[in-house]
């Protein structure tokens, strides 16, 4: 007779069973906005999944960084600046 306990029928393995200390995709979808630049940033949330809590911080910072350097550039004018508005001429005199 063995020293080990045998598997009961449908249990899964040891090597299968839920370990809470490891790291656990959060399951959270995460849809395309057509904007290649925003979406390599909310894609890079995945990066979490596999990181330890402490390690969420680096990946957040990052994409919100990248997110509001996106916005930043949409605020940017292109082409040549605006002149600036003029005075009327006042001839008062």
């Amino acid at each position: 007779m063995s020293d080990t306990t045998p598997e009961l029928e449908g249990e899964p393995p040891a090597a299968q069973t839920y370990d809470p200390a490891e790291p656990r995709p959060l399951g959270v979808p995460r849809t395309a906005t057509g904007h290649a630049e925003v979406d390599a940033r909310i894609a890079r949330l995945g990066d979490t999944d596999h990181l330890a809590t402490d390690g969420h911080i680096e990946v957040y910072e990052d994409v919100h960084r990248g997110l509001r350097d996106a916005l930043t550039a949409l605020d940017a004018r292109q082409g040549p600046p605006t002149p600036a508005p003029t005075r009327p001429y006042d001839n008062r005199s």
